[in-house]
C-alpha cells in the first residue's frame, strides 16, 4: 500500500515505515472509493421475442381474406355492394386464385380429361357401331393403367413451366376483362374509382373461384366430375360482368345502356377465352407430342 503522505510503498502494517503516517485510514478511504466506483449494472428485463413483422402481416391478411371469402359465399350481393377500396387486396387475391386454380387443375387432372375425351369419342354413333364390346373393355383397362401411372414424370411435364406460364396468361386475360368492364361502366356514366370497381368485381368472382377450388380438390382425388366444376367456374365469368355493372347506380341518365355495356364486354370475354383456349391447346399438342416420342411410355403399353 502506498502512503498518501510520502508515497512510500509498505508491505503491510498500520504505520508507514518511512514517515510514520497511519495507514488504516488510507485503507478505509481506498475501500470506500472502490465501492463508490463499482455500481452493479441493472439487468435488462426479459423481453419476449417479437414475431416477425412479415409473419404477423401475413396472418392478418389471411385472416381478413378468409372472413371476406366466407361472407362472399354466404351473402354474395350484400358483400359485393359493401366492398370498397379497402377490399382491394382481398379481391386481388381472389383473382389470383381464380387464375392459378385453372392451370393447376389441368395439370393434376389432364389424364382424366384425356380419358373422358376418348370415351366420349367412343360413344359417337359413327365410331361405336364399328367397335366390338371387347374394344371398350380394352380401353377401360388402359384407362385404369393411365390413372395409376405417374405419366408426368415419364414425359417430363414441368409443373412450374405450365402452371405459372398459363396462370400469368389467364391473369392478364382477367385483367383485360375487368378493364373492359370498367370502361363499359364508365360509358354508362357510373362514377366509381377503379380500385372500388375492382373490389366489387373480385367479390362477385368469389363463387366462381369457389367452384374452381372444389374442382381442384376433386382433381387431386382423381374424381372425373372435377371438369364440371371447372366449366361452371369458367362460364360464371359471364354472370360476374352484368352483376358488377348492375350493382352500381348511374350518375347520369344518358349513359350507355347496361345491356349494350354487357354485350360489349361479352365480346371481349369471348376473345380472351379464345386466346386462353389456343394457349392451352398448344400445351395439349406439346403433351401429345411428348407422349408419342416417349420410349418409356411406349414400353409401358
Amino acid at each position: 500500500m502506498n502512503c498518501s503522505n510520502c508515497g512510500h510503498f509498505n508491505d503491510g502494517g498500520k504505520f508507514c515505515v518511512k514517515c510514520g503516517h497511519k495507514l488504516q485510514e488510507e485503507a478505509a478511504v481506498s475501500q470506500a472509493a472502490a465501492a463508490s466506483e463499482y455500481q452493479p449494472q441493472p439487468q435488462p428485463a426479459y423481453a419476449p421475442q417479437q414475431p416477425n413483422q412479415r409473419v404477423r402481416q401475413a396472418k392478418k391478411v389471411s385472416k381478413s381474406f378468409f372472413s371476406y371469402f366466407g361472407e362472399g359465399i354466404k351473402n354474395p350481393t350484400a358483400t359485393a355492394q359493401a366492398a370498397g377500396e379497402s377490399q382491394f387486396v382481398n379481391a386481388l387475391i381472389t383473382v389470383i386464385l381464380y387464375a392459378l386454380s385453372i392451370p393447376i387443375m389441368l395439370y393434376v387432372g389432364w389424364k382424366l380429361l384425356l380419358i373422358q375425351f376418348v370415351r366420349s369419342m367412343f360413344k359417337l354413333p359413327i365410331i361405336s357401331e364399328e367397335l366390338a364390346p371387347s374394344d371398350m373393355e380394352d380401353f377401360n383397362t388402359g384407362a385404369d393403367l393411365i390413372k395409376a401411372t405417374d405419366i408426368n414424370s415419364i414425359i417430363h411435364f414441368n409443373f412450374t413451366d405450365f402452371v405459372f406460364k398459363q396462370g400469368i396468361f389467364i391473369f392478364i386475360g382477367l385483367a383485360v376483362i375487368i378493364g373492359a368492364t370498367y370502361v363499359a361502366a364508365k360509358f354508362g356514366k357510373v362514377d366509381v374509382s377503379f380500385k372500388e370497381f375492382f373490389s366489387r368485381f373480385g367479390t362477385f368472382l368469389i363463387i366462381p373461384t369457389a367452384l374452381l377450388l372444389i374442382g381442384l380438390v376433386l382433381a387431386f382425388l382423381h374424381v372425373e366430375y372435377f371438369s364440371y366444376f371447372m366449366n361452371f367456374g369458367l362460364l360464371s365469368i359471364f354472370l360476374v360482368v352484368p352483376f358488377t355493372i348492375a350493382s352500381f347506380k348511374q350518375s347520369e341518365i344518358n349513359g350507355l345502356d347496361r345491356i349494350y355495356s354487357t354485350l360489349i364486354v361479352y365480346v371481349v370475354i369471348t376473345i380472351v377465352l379464345t386466346f386462353i383456349a389456343n394457349g392451352l391447346g398448344e400445351e395439349a399438342k406439346t403433351i401429345i407430342t411428348r407422349m408419342g416420342n416417349s420410349s418409356e411410355l411406349n414400353d409401358l403399353f
